[in-house]
């Protein structure tokens, strides 16, 4: 799964990286340790009367199904497995129809080192997971509109979000099994339009990152509490003995 990552990009940074038409007031700050339920920056496209409006904007990490009766089960709807992505009610309606992108500097997963600490639990090695040429990961993403019962207006509607997973690929697979799918630069055009509701056609823009695009690098066991989150989460430390 992808539990956690990093998103520092400054949005001027994010608007020339996609070529941003509109970006919100409300986008979240530099990220070092999102965790879900965090707001997040995302990349996606709506239809206006003007036409179709790429937008930077804001979504709370954990997708909320439209038929949910609170925004409690997002927790635990922050990945979406490709495998299922196309069929599962939770998602097939935004597979078609509301694909994301979701800027990342690189993602967190812990690797199993085989030793057991205090209270005889297992001792995990936080490792980051980044692009090999350090540039921007665009994790694949779906959004989902919840609206609130209780609210009105703008404020009773809650945007969420969620990440595609696959099956790691060799650069990552040595420490955790699954992880994000990345959209190419190339299909990022293709993987944002609306017009493009077929299930079939989506699918075959999600292709699995090549090992030599991906790196990894052991980091302090700091990030494992959401309240630590600097810069610093992301240097490098000494390799675990396993």
């Amino acid at each position: 799964m992808c539990g956690r990552y990093a998103s520092s990009a400054d949005p001027d940074l994010l608007t020339e990286e996609f070529e941003i038409d509109e970006i919100d007031d409300d986008l979240p700050g530099a990220s070092f340790n999102v965790a879900p339920t965090d707001p997040v920056p995302a990349v996606l496209e709506r239809v206006r009367d003007e036409g179709v409006v790429r937008r930077l904007r804001a979504l709370r990490w954990g997708l909320v199904p439209s038929w949910a009766k609170d925004t409690s089960i997002g927790s635990r709807m922050i990945n979406a497995r490709l495998e299922s992505v196309a069929e599962k009610p939770s998602y097939r309606k935004a597979f078609a129809a509301r694909r994301c992108l979701l800027p990342a500097d690189g993602y967190y997963e812990w690797y199993d080192t085989g030793r057991t600490g205090a209270k005889g639990k297992p001792v995990k090695q936080p490792y980051f997971i980044h692009r090999a040429d350090d540039g921007l990961l665009a994790m694949a993403g779906l959004y989902e509109f919840w609206k609130d019962p209780k609210l009105d207006g703008d404020e009773a509607w809650w945007l969420s979000c969620t990440v595609i997973t696959t099956e790691a690929t060799d650069a990552a697979g040595r420490i955790h099994d699954r992880m994000p799918m990345v959209i190419d630069r190339s299909q990022w055009d293709a993987w944002l339009d609306p017009a493009r509701t077929d299930a079939d056609d989506a699918l075959e823009l999600l292709q699995v990152t090549e090992p030599a695009m991906l790196a990894a690098y052991p980091v302090s066991t700091q990030v494992n509490s959401v309240r630590n989150n600097g810069p610093e989460l992301l240097d490098r430390v000494a390799e675990v003995e396993s």
